[in-house]
């Protein structure tokens, strides 16, 4: 009779729990939406009110994760014997509270405000091409970041502590490898790739581009992937991005007459992010079980769509007659493999990451993740990461930036705040590849059936295999249950090797 009562007791502590989670992540939502809305929609002047609102919102979250309730229902939980699933659930909750504990109201209320202000400020900046603009934005930012991070956990490296808000499980030791093996092992690549005397087909895209018919094909695009509608919009941003739930997951893409495979890349880019979120199982929104994985699985999902499939020459024996019916007079004597060149071209010069080849790629991100770190553990000064920057492209890519815009206020990851989130693009790439390779495994003739235009068999994978665990599974134990074993960039390595010296006709690489 005791062990009912202490059962029912259980279950309806658990109950309760998962009501104040559930409220929790639909105050999340809801800012998500705001946030979507500033960055999409909202008129230049509303940033005052936003900013407010933004804040407001932060406030109420942080006060029911770290509430006295909410510590004692994770307590009073743990001391049960719960199923695996509501295990996970107090577990990502637990992780959670524990880091916003540490953090003052105050601190967590000014963040929200001088993030959300700063967007716009990040805007100008970029606009006038004047980094001395946002410099003083972005100096209170590394300041409160860096207090944050003090807060959390006095005894570790700051940039740690912070990147675990965007990957807790796989750790900065595992990022700092995986970064420091790619570009050991990519710029010689490079390099051999720059010296190949192999003729690509990269005009196929040049001229101008109509912007409006860009974005019916940007459309098109979605509908040949199938991104569902019902759930879902297009947009356009300054910078693309997606975000949203399994009932509502939008993207957004931005369009430049002179490059419109870029706008194409960033469009199924976005809707890996968006698939992944729809997804995510619809029985469990609001808790962990329906919330995606950290960044590191997210960008694996928009990197395998964007690089595997979306710049694979079975996509574009699908696709590539869309392209002509939209661009008759522009790419009417192109054949399959001249935009398979053309999309995987390796660029002498490219300064943006999101226009970059999927090689040169990481090295924008080792160089963000270079200047980041070193501003929050206080080796850098704000006044000076236009010259580092620059410096680092020249050494690492062999360009200079000419101009700010095109150089450190390209993105706008850090006028969010966003510090620690950089490194995740690459460790996504190299998951990428890994699932990528499981997926061919297990999927018979999977390139025929992309030329098909029957992605389902990749969809229903890709869900079974890591959509509907949500939080379940760690990153690494996620990882071992798609693939069979440990993260790794192997798979990845030998992917862009084996692609790229067939593509550049390099002995070495074949």
């Amino acid at each position: 009779m005791a062990s009912e009562a202490a059962a029912d007791e259980a279950s309806e502590t658990y109950s309760e729990f998962i009501d104040r989670v559930e409220r929790l992540t639909n105050l999340r939502n809801a800012g998500g939406v705001l946030g979507w809305d500033q960055e999409v929609m909202m008129p230049e002047g509303g940033t005052p009110a936003r900013s407010k609102q933004r804040s407001a919102l932060s406030t109420v979250t942080h006060e029911i994760l770290t509430s006295d309730e909410m510590a004692e229902m994770l307590d009073e939980l743990e001391d049960e014997n719960l199923t695996d699933e509501r295990e996970a659930v107090v577990r990502e909750v637990r992780r959670e509270h524990d880091r916003a504990a540490r953090v003052p109201q105050d601190l967590v209320e000014e963040i929200s405000q001088v993030s959300s202000e700063a967007m716009p400020v990040w805007k100008e900046a970029r606009e006038e091409d004047d980094f001395s603009t946002f410099a003083p934005t972005l100096e209170k930012l590394v300041e409160l970041k860096r207090e944050q991070a003090e807060h959390i956990d006095p005894d570790r490296d700051p940039y740690e502590v912070l990147f675990e808000d965007y990957e807790p499980y796989l750790g900065i030791d595992t990022a700092e490898r995986v970064l420091q093996r790619l570009r050991d092992e990519l710029v010689p690549l490079v390099d051999a790739i720059r010296e190949s005397d192999a003729d690509l087909a990269t005009d196929t895209f040049d001229g101008e581009y109509d912007t409006d018919t860009q974005e019916d094909l940007a459309r098109d695009v979605l509908d040949t992937l199938g991104y569902d509608w019902n759930h879902g919009r297009l947009d356009t941003a300054p910078h693309p991005f997606s975000s949203g739930n399994q009932f509502d997951a939008r993207v957004t893409t931005r369009f430049s007459p002179d490059e419109p495979l870029g706008a194409l890349m960033a469009t199924v880019h976005e809707f890996g992010h968006a698939t992944y979120t729809l997804g995510l199982p619809r029985e469990h929104y609001g808790t962990p079980l329906g919330s995606s994985r950290d960044m590191t699985v997210h960008e694996s999902q928009s990197r395998l769509w964007e690089n595997h499939v979306g710049r694979s020459e079975a996509f574009w024996e699908r696709f590539l007659p869309k392209v002509k019916e939209r661009f008759p007079d522009k790419l009417d004597d192109a054949s399959v493999e001249d935009v398979y060149e053309a999309a995987n071209e390796v660029y002498e010069d490219n300064l943006i990451r999101v226009e970059a080849d999927e090689l040169t790629y990481h090295m924008h991100i080792v160089v963000r993740f270079e200047i980041e770190r070193d501003l929050i553990r206080g080796d850098l000064d704000v006044e000076d990461v236009p010259e580092v920057w620059n410096d680092k492209y020249e050494e690492y890519l062999g360009v200079r930036p000419d101009s700010d815009a095109e150089g450190c206020l390209q993105d706008i990851h850090w006028s969010h705040g966003d510090f620690g989130y950089f490194p995740t693009y690459s460790l996504g790439s190299v998951l990428a590849a890994q699932l990528f390779d499981a997926a061919e495994d297990d999927i018979e003739n999977l390139d025929e059936k992309v030329a098909a235009g029957d992605f389902e068999p990749l969809h229903d994978w890709l869900t079974e295999e890591i959509h509907r665990h949500g939080s379940r599974y760690t990153t690494d134990e996620l990882i071992r249950q798609a693939t069979g074993e440990e993260y790794t960039a192997d798979y990845f390595l030998d992917y862009v090797k084996s692609k790229y010296g067939d593509l550049y006709e390099l002995d070495d690489y074949q």
